[in-house]
């Protein structure tokens, strides 16, 4: 028997065809606290247009309290204002599919944010002698920007 008779279904490439698909038709927002839904999904980040980070929110870390923290991070930064920034979600149930989701918008668009130390929750991160992440030396923090609580701003002090 030859090759042209046998079939063998390729999910992921099912899936991530989908996904890209529906990820792409669902509606671009302002980044801001309150942009998301507090469920598990996948999202990105634009800057200025340009697709440059996306991640997964899983269980507590959901897309609402993700994409806030993310808003919070960038506004507390230089050479980087939050009008600048949008962001793109989708709600996914099931922890599986997050991560499958997140794989592939990662190889699909290949954003340049990632693996920079945008998304990392790395313990010890900060500490004396640890590296410094391209993001953190691409957008240091603002002089006496104070570290808010979450839904309230501290402006810089003069």
């Amino acid at each position: 028997m030859c090759d042209q008779h046998k079939f063998v279904f390729e999910f992921d490439k099912a899936y991530n065809s989908q996904l890209v698909e529906k990820f792409e038709a669902s509606p671009e927002h302002a980044l801001t606290e309150d942009v998301a839904p507090p469920d598990a999904g996948v999202y990105a980040l634009y800057r200025n247009g340009k697709l440059v980070y996306t991640g997964r929110a899983l269980q507590r870390m959901t897309l609402r309290r993700r994409l806030a923290e993310h808003a919070r991070k960038i506004d507390s930064r230089q050479n980087i204002h939050l009008g600048e920034m949008s962001c793109r979600f989708l709600v996914i149930e099931g922890s599986w599919f997050v991560r499958a989701a997140e794989d592939a918008l990662i190889n699909y668009y290949t954003p340049e944010w990632n693996r920079s130390g945008v998304g990392g929750h790395v313990p010890g991160i900060g500490r004396p002698g640890k590296y410094v992440s391209k993001w953190d030396s691409d957008f240091p923090p603002r002089q006496g920007y104070v570290k808010r609580k979450r839904g309230k701003k501290s402006p810089p002090e003069s």
